[in-house]
């Protein structure tokens, strides 16, 4: 099933977009949520809230991409229960130091207007297109996977600390681009 007939049963209110959804992009989204939280039953709990937030915004959303779209959503719920934990001193993960990197250079954007994070992410969006196809993969496993410079080194067959200067450069680059596109951060 594609992501348009997926759609149309969540328009339709049909149930089985979930179960379709499951079936498609379960895997997808437990992975992002448990390289979040770091926990199976969290991650779990995680991709069910990920299907009721689908199934609440969809519509009016009309996503053209359901696997960003969830995604996205499983990212967010993901970092919301993080921060529910640190508020209650529960302990922390590494997503701390991947949040306090980009925040250096593209501010905080899980606060503010919707308007400055639909910007924010178009400007994302093309500084990515921007990058040689290497750089910009290393980029996504550590800002959007949360992948460790360890995992990345391994897998892009690199020194730790190329992988760390490929992405200092690239926080930097994306800094540029931010002020240069005008955009709020």
């Amino acid at each position: 099933m594609d992501d348009k007939e997926i759609i149309k049963l969540y328009n339709e209110r049909n149930e089985q977009a979930i179960s379709a959804s499951d079936k498609v992009y379960g895997k997808y989204c437990y992975s992002i949520a448990y390289r979040i939280v770091d926990n199976e039953s969290d991650a779990k709990e995680i991709v069910n809230d990920t299907y009721l937030k689908a199934w609440n915004t969809i519509p009016p959303q009309s996503p053209d991409s359901l696997r960003g779209y969830l995604g996205m959503l499983a990212r967010s719920i993901a970092i919301d229960r993080l921060r529910y934990y640190r508020s209650d001193k529960r302990g922390g993960v590494r997503v701390d130091a991947v949040i306090m990197e980009l925040s250096e250079c593209a501010g905080n954007s899980y606060g503010g207007d919707i308007v400055d994070k639909m910007a924010l992410g178009k400007a994302l969006n093309s500084f990515l297109k921007s990058l040689k196809e290497r750089n910009r993969n290393i980029f996504i496993r550590r800002y959007w996977y949360v992948d460790s410079v360890s995992e990345i080194a391994v897998r892009f067959s690199l020194s730790e600390n190329a992988v760390k200067a490929i992405l200092l450069r690239a926080r930097r680059s994306l800094e540029k681009f931010l002020v240069k596109e005008g955009v709020k951060i």
